[in-house]
């Protein structure tokens, strides 16, 4: 007698938007793809039905992914395979998606949404705080969720201008023996925060805000002697500052400003010996009243996913390092 097979439950979705559909798909199923690999399902799609067969918990993450993923088509959002693989991580604690999805910033290139609960803790803490330290491994979207919360005051008209910084050069901003005028010299280190903007806001728009002084890119040393008042303050790679130049930053908060302050302490470039800005700044202010602090982890990196296998490697090595020394 032949042995029969039981068939694999299965759970259905219908969404109503054929366009919205193909694209929640992907080419070639693409984004289906990524789902199955990451939450161990299948997922065939008819038409504007998807049947979601495998393990019970495993299906309804899957649903829940879906269902957020056409959410955010709905809002005009797009999707990629980044935002795919953090639906994915997102929606692996049930009670925490319905909160975490409703967090998103609108600008006029994108909206730009929490793709993993810590950054949407981070978010909250940023509106809720005039002084957030966001702090973890590179590719967590420390950075650029700043940048588009400072982007999104300075269009409700809740700041007048943006300021972004960064240490230049390896936090000592020896940055006399290049080529050039001021500008050209500190550009390339700064690049990562105009690119951000450029995601955001249409260029010309960018290039007027800076010209009328509304937008500044800066090193963090020109920010000495200053008061920034009415302004949304970023310093980024903040554990190349060194403590002296921390404190000059910090106390330049003025008046209706909010500031962000994003690195990685791993990850310094100070020389040997030299505290970190960053380190110093977060054993030092951390119990502070209004001073918020938001941790990432390779859990959060919303880059290629190899990028998390890649810094929970460093990351086991350092381990090893600490317990071997200890």
């Amino acid at each position: 007698m032949s042995e029969q097979k039981t068939a694999r439950p299965v759970d259905h979705i219908d969404f109503d938007d054929n366009r919205l559909v193909a694209d929640l798909s992907g080419e070639h199923d693409a984004n289906l793809a990524i789902l199955e690999n990451a939450l161990g399902v299948r997922i065939d799609p008819r038409g504007n039905r998807f049947a979601v067969s495998g393990a019970g918990e495993a299906r309804a993450r899957a649903i829940r992914a879906l269902t957020a993923l056409y959410a955010r088509l709905e809002r005009g959002e797009g999707v990629g395979a980044e935002d795919v693989r953090a639906a994915a991580r997102l929606l692996e604690d049930p009670p925490a998606p319905a909160k975490s999805a409703t967090v998103s910033i609108k600008t006029p290139k994108r909206v730009i949404s929490a793709r993993t609960p810590n950054q949407a803790a981070y978010l909250k803490k940023l509106a809720e705080h005039d002084l957030t330290f966001g702090v973890g491994p590179a590719g967590t979207g420390k950075t650029y969720l700043a940048v588009a919360h400072a982007v999104g005051l300075m269009l409700s008209g809740a700041v007048e201008r943006i300021i972004l910084s960064r240490p230049a050069l390896e936090a000592g901003e020896r940055i006399g023996f290049l080529p050039g005028d001021m500008k050209e010299k500190v550009d390339p280190f700064l690049r990562p925060l105009y690119d951000a903007l450029h995601d955001m806001l249409h260029t010309d728009y960018v290039e007027r805000r800076i010209t009328a002084g509304d937008i500044e890119i800066a090193p963090v040393a020109f920010m000495r002697g200053r008061t920034l008042a009415r302004s949304a303050v970023i310093l980024d790679e903040a554990q190349n500052a060194t403590r002296e130049q921390m404190k000059m930053f910090l106390t330049r908060l003025g008046e209706g400003a909010h500031m962000a302050v994003t690195g990685d302490p791993s990850q310094t470039d100070l020389p040997d010996g030299e505290v970190s800005g960053l380190a110093d700044a977060l054993a030092i202010l951390s119990d502070v009243e209004g001073v918020a602090v938001a941790p990432f982890t390779a859990a959060d990196v919303v880059r290629h996913p190899l990028v998390a296998r890649i810094v929970d490697a460093y990351d086991a090595r350092e381990a090893r390092n600490r317990k071997t020394k200890s």
